[in-house]
């Protein structure tokens, strides 16, 4: 009994769950007149804190968004996630777009519209809440703008990782961490500056 070669093929490309925001038709002005193709935005995503946004043209719909399927996985980032959410608020700009975004609590939901819940369902968050604070209804601008804002959100998550407290690093570690402070030097004359705070009414 023969097998089938074409059902034993393994797959290296990882596959996502793809949302397609925008499909709109071009013209490019060329000699013999216009040239029509069709521009296709789409956001793909695993639902575990990586997503991309891609942009791509062909001469069908069908291979304009495979194009801009590929295009995002060439520009996938990795979400910082807590507990469902953000850790902090941030306000991601691209071009004339700006858009907030904010941590909810446990049940809230995605408090989003359009490109932004779009994109957070794709990154796997379940509850946050978020504002397009421009007037542009540019929906490439918006998705690249809530981009921005993530990549905000993971910059300031890695850095504030290198600046923990005694007790996190001693819960991690199990032992007192040895943290340099500086070292303040007081004036020679103390008793002299207590008398002049005290003559000046300074407690």
């Amino acid at each position: 009994m023969f097998s089938n070669p074409r059902l034993n093929i393994s797959r290296n490309e990882q596959e996502y769950d793809k949302e397609i925001l925008d499909i709109a038709r071009v013209a490019r002005i060329v000699a013999g007149g216009r040239r029509f193709s069709f521009r296709a935005t789409v956001a793909i995503g695993n639902k575990q804190g990586l997503i991309g946004v891609g942009v791509d043209k062909g001469k069908d719909v069908s291979q304009a968004i495979d194009k801009a399927y590929r295009d995002a996985q060439k520009n996938m980032i990795t979400i910082i996630r807590d507990e469902g959410t953000v850790p902090v608020d941030a306000i991601g700009h691209f071009k004339s777009a700006r858009v907030l975004l904010k941590p909810a609590r446990k049940g809230s939901g995605l408090i989003a519209g359009g490109v932004v819940r779009a994109l957070c369902m794709l990154a796997g968050i379940e509850n946050i809440s978020s504002k397009i604070l421009s007037k542009t209804n540019n929906k490439l601008n918006i998705a690249r703008a809530t981009l921005n804002a993530f990549e905000i959100i993971r910059r300031y998550s890695l850095q504030s990782s290198f600046h923990k407290s005694e007790e996190d690093l001693k819960k991690e570690t199990g032992k007192t961490p040895i943290i340099e402070k500086p070292n303040i030097e007081k004036p020679k004359d103390v008793k002299q500056v207590d008398q002049t705070q005290k003559a000046a009414g300074v407690k």
